[in-house]
């Protein structure tokens, strides 16, 4: 996929990562570096594109791309539409860059807050149907080391098709966060900040949609 912006053209979209939960706790309040190198350097790349270099936004659109466009396309599913708003969002993106300023979060969860609002435009604008595109999805990967929990292991029990195909049948705010968590792996802080809830509500809302997920999911996965 070639999107039009002004200044990189990123790769074409990856598949769907195998679903996996990342499990972030609480903090009082956020510190004013951050303490994971990869969130670090990207925030150092955001700094440098706030001076005017274009090739660290660039670099930065060219990480994050691919996990924008796989979170606009599982809430539209609609590949050529998705294209298109994840191009605004990274237009949009440049043109607000001097305003951000690390927040305890990595820059991925504020590219995905304004690729949310962008959808939530969509969605009220228009009605569309949602298809759930299973085609692009990756095969899963290995497992992750140590006990999964028992929402984990009602994600893992599946395959990424039947798992997207049971995911569009879930309401609206239920469908995003398991997105979110699940399939993009926000920290519930990250997601919380993005869906604009409190954490609480965040876990609360994961719980329920992981149980509807688990009636919905076909026996003998």
């Amino acid at each position: 996929m070639s999107m039009p912006i002004a200044v990189a053209a990123g790769p074409a979209p990856a598949g769907l990562p195998s679903v996996g939960a990342v499990v972030a706790g609480r903090r009082s309040a956020p510190s004013p570096e951050p303490a994971d190198a990869t969130v670090a350097e990207n925030w150092e790349l955001v700094r440098a594109a706030q001076r005017g270099d274009s090739a660290a936004f660039g670099t930065l659109y060219d990480r994050h791309v691919d996990s924008v466009y796989r979170y606009v396309l599982l809430r539209l599913g609609d590949r050529h539409l998705a294209e298109d708003v994840t191009s605004e969002t990274f237009l949009r993106a440049l043109r607000r860059i001097t305003s951000i300023s690390y927040q305890g979060r990595d820059v991925g969860a504020w590219f995905t807050t304004i690729a949310r609002n962008l959808v939530l435009d969509h969605v009220k604008s228009s009605r569309f149907r949602l298809e759930v595109v299973t085609d692009e999805v990756a095969e899963p990967g290995p497992a992750e080391v140590g006990d999964p929990g028992p929402e984990q292991q009602v994600i893992s029990r599946s395959t990424n098709d039947e798992l997207l195909r049971c995911v569009a049948d879930l309401g609206e705010d239920q469908r995003e966060c398991i997105i979110l968590r699940f399939i993009q792996g926000h920290s519930v802080s990250e997601t919380a900040a993005i869906m604009e809830r409190n954490e609480g509500a965040v876990k609360a809302l994961q719980h329920r949609a992981v149980r509807r997920l688990a009636r919905l999911l076909p026996h003998g996965l």
